[in-house]
């Protein structure tokens, strides 16, 4: 194990899960536990399960579970050995390190790296070598002080710039190459990633340079270019931005499609503007936005690509905890022709004023929905209007606030020319369609009762079910009740029809007597996320502890039962083997 195991005691009690989780979730007390909305994944209802009695949490709804550090590892985005770290300077605890984690090393280092590259590219911009980008950012109206404010730099227009500088610095290509700062050509040589660019370091909440993004100044290349997928990157779980953003004492957060258009709206003195790395909106940054703000505002382009992506991020919004409303920028007219433009070109034309104009009468979610749908119908023709009433009906039977509803059924009808009560006939048809479908499905899963005991993860499936389910009560049981293991019959992780429960089993066994909160947290460090997530589903199936070593025994007796009628198995397709072999052989066979 990574970390001693009186270490971890300490941890787990000084890293209580209510009081870390609650740092993330609104958490309510109901009984003896606590329920909130998922931090991972979009809900309004609360299925988000902390129990503090057995220090674990497991969601209903995406099935997600574990302990604090499992809850560490997943929202923040860390190995099991930097969710220690995490939760060891929460507490002030000093960490016992142990030189077989080469992973956090490598990481470090990797931090380190970026962090002397920002640097770099930072001092180039001040240099004569950066008068290109200076004057690219003249010409953007990007100010000096918002430029040191966001850490922009400059790449030189050569090939190895970077490299002869980091390389001095005591840095490997190879680390380089790592960190995505270079790139090897196919005759083995390396060259600079980023070259003749802005460079716009991305920086996470905690203050890391996790990597970068450019945007060229002159000459041919892409436009845009980030940092690969590495160690400290991933495209799908930073916000370029959220760490000003998060600071704001404005109610909402602003998401943008570019770069510059955070840097402009931030120096437009709007500051609680973020955008993606050039990705559409991910749950996973839904999960970060979180933290900060129940409020987002959509300002994408105009264009049919950010119309897109609008509704790309408001399908994944729908019935989140989030409050959702979209910035539609107006056209710009120049010379008399209307052309499209982002957050950059309007406020850079009409100025912040007229953007916190646009920002407090901006749509809801659903405003916009209906504006979409109906810009495709001509609702002056007969036939437009029966389509758009059909469309608008599965829309609008989609929203459970019936006064929502109400409203929007009224405004829906009055753009189509249409009497309220008819279209409300048309949406009930609708939801009724909706439930129908839904009921179907769930009687489908209901009448398959071997489906919905499954393991989620389809490598987790179960072989033998009847064992399975009785492997699964027995974990329960020890875990619900360390004192059950002086009552066992000791098993073997091979009596197991499934390898993942035998193994759970195998650990539990060599760690016993052991807490239930302090097993988890190292069950936490060797099994993978969805094994952990199962093991979590699995605690919350009920179990009746009146008679728990009576139960014990009769979960036993049918994990070997199961398991001597495998080895029966085993042993008579063996022996089937045998004779098929002797039988082509020509002896040991019937004679003729």
């Amino acid at each position: 194990m990574p970390f001693p195991q009186h270490f971890l005691d300490e941890l787990i009690a000084r890293n209580d899960i209510v009081d870390v989780v609650g740092s993330y979730v609104t958490l309510q007390a109901k009984g003896g536990s606590y329920w909130g909305c998922c931090p991972f994944h979009n809900e309004k209802t609360p299925s988000f399960h902390v129990l503090p009695d057995k220090q674990f949490y497991h969601c209903f709804g995406c099935k997600k579970g574990g302990g604090v550090i499992n809850f560490v590892m997943e929202l923040e985005n860390l190995s099991y050995a930097d969710a220690v770290r995490f939760l060891a300077k929460r507490a002030n605890i000093p960490v016992p390190e142990d030189d077989r984690n080469g992973t956090e090393k490598l990481r470090q280092r990797m931090l380190a790296l970026n962090r002397d590259a920002a640097r770099y590219y930072y001092e180039v911009l001040q240099s004569s070598e950066g008068v290109a980008v200076q004057a690219y950012l003249d010409k953007r109206q990007i100010r000096r002080p918002i430029a040191v404010k966001f850490g922009m730099g400059a790449a030189p227009d050569k090939w190895d710039a970077l490299l002869t500088a980091m390389t001095q610095k005591g840095y490997t290509k190879k680390e380089l190459l790592d960190a995505g700062l270079i790139v090897q050509n196919k005759n083995g040589g390396f060259y600079d990633r980023f070259r003749n660019r802005l460079i716009l370091p991305v920086i996470d909440v905690r203050g890391d340079v996790v990597g970068f993004g450019s945007r060229i100044i002159s000459g041919d290349g892409a436009k845009y270019v980030n940092t690969p997928e590495t160690i400290t990157y991933s495209k799908r779980r930073v916000l370029y931005g959220l760490n000003l953003a998060k600071k704001t004492k404005r109610p909402n957060i602003i998401l943008c499609e570019g770069n510059l258009d955070v840097v402009t709206l931030h120096q437009a003195g709007f500051d609680n503007a973020v955008a993606s790395m050039g990705t559409a909106l991910t749950v996973e940054q839904t999960r970060l936005l979180s933290r900060y703000t129940k409020e987002l505002v959509l300002c994408y382009d105009n264009d049919n690509a950010g119309q897109m992506a609008t509704q790309r991020a408001l399908e994944l919004l729908n019935n989140s905890e989030f409050s959702v409303k979209v910035l539609r920028l107006p056209n710009l007219i120049v010379d008399g022709e209307s052309k499209k433009q982002d957050a950059d070109d309007f406020i850079k034309n009409k100025g912040p004023a007229a953007f916190e104009a646009l920002l407090s009468g901006s749509e809801n979610g659903i405003e916009f929905r209906m504006a979409q749908i109906a810009a495709k119908y001509d609702l002056k023709d007969d036939r437009a209007r029966i389509a758009y009433a059909a469309e608008i009906s599965e829309e609008l039977s989609g929203l459970q606030n019936a006064v929502e509803r109400e409203v929007y059924t009224v405004r829906a009808a009055e753009a189509a020319g249409l009497t309220p009560e008819v279209l409300r006939l048309e949406i009930g048809k609708a939801g009724k369609r909706r439930m129908k479908k839904e009921h179907k499905a769930q009687e489908r899963r209901e009448l398959n009762p071997a489906v919905t005991r499954q393991p989620v993860e389809r490598g987790m499936r179960y072989d033998n079910l009847r064992s399975a389910m009785a492997e699964e009560g027995v974990l329960r049981l020890l875990l619900l009740d360390d004192s059950l293991f002086s009552n066992i019959s000791p098993l073997t992780e091979s009596d197991f029809s499934s390898p993942l429960l035998g193994k759970v089993y195998d650990r539990l066994w060599h760690m016993r007597p052991c807490e239930q909160s302090r097993a988890l947290a190292i069950l936490g460090g060797e099994l993978t996320k969805e094994e952990m997530n199962h093991l979590t589903a699995i605690l919350q199936k009920p179990e009746s502890m009146s008679n728990a070593a009576q139960a014990l025994a009769d979960y036993i007796r049918i994990i070997r039962e199961e398991a001597n009628r495998r080895q029966g198995a085993g042993q008579d397709l063996l022996a089937l083997a045998r004779d098929t072999y002797k039988e082509k052989k020509g002896y040991g066979g019937k004679q003729s």
